[in-house]
């Protein structure tokens, strides 16, 4: 063997040897996000309906779309775990109107002082909204309640992909727990006649 032939077959050698060497990154495997553990709302229906019209802009300012669980995924799986069609003759429709998280980059420190602190890079705000209506067998509304809340995160500078995640998932989570509490209290403030 040649003194060229030797000097790239142990560069190759040396690259695949750092190569095995390399750590993959580990995905993370998040839960569900759901509600089953907790009562349904009977409602004087014969079924429930769950209707979008968010759609996602998949571009910035927005950034749902990049979550492991969305929000539109966990306002779809409340009204399957939480509404229940246990009467006759009316339905019940859910629609989501609002499942978006935006995100915005935040100033930080440059030089010497930026090095030793690390500050919020990024603020991510959610909102999410849905409608719950009771019709009659014609379609027409005898009665409807609705939520709205939002919530938001920051995220230090120099985050890893995993605690991005991480931050994505408990963002949702938190929304959605404000939402489920102000989605019963108005359902039974103003469809209480419906619910069972």
């Amino acid at each position: 063997m040649n003194t060229l032939t030797r000097r790239v077959f142990l560069m190759g050698l040396a690259g695949l040897a750092l190569a095995a060497c390399e750590t993959p990154a580990t995905v993370q495997q998040f839960p569900d996000i759901t509600f089953g553990h907790l009562p349904t709302i009977d409602l004087n229906a014969a079924d429930v309906r769950i209707a979008s019209e968010y759609q996602a802009p998949m571009q910035a300012p927005n950034v749902e779309h990049l979550f492991p669980v969305t929000p539109s995924q966990a306002l779809h799986k409340w009204a399957e775990d939480r509404l229940a069609a246990k009467g006759i003759g009316n339905a019940a429709r859910f629609t989501i109107s609002d499942a978006r998280v935006t995100e915005t980059v935040l100033k930080t420190e440059t030089g010497l002082s930026g090095v030793f602190n690390k500050e919020p890079a990024a603020r991510y705000d959610a909102s999410v909204a849905g409608m719950l209506e009771i019709l009659d067998n014609r379609g027409f509304r005898k009665g409807f309640a609705t939520a709205r809340v939002s919530r938001s995160r920051s995220i230090l500078e120099g985050a890893s992909i995993n605690e991005r995640e991480r931050m994505w998932f408990e963002l949702v989570e938190a929304v959605m727990a404000d939402f489920n509490a102000e989605m019963e209290k108005n359902i039974r403030a103003h469809v209480g006649a419906f619910v069972m």
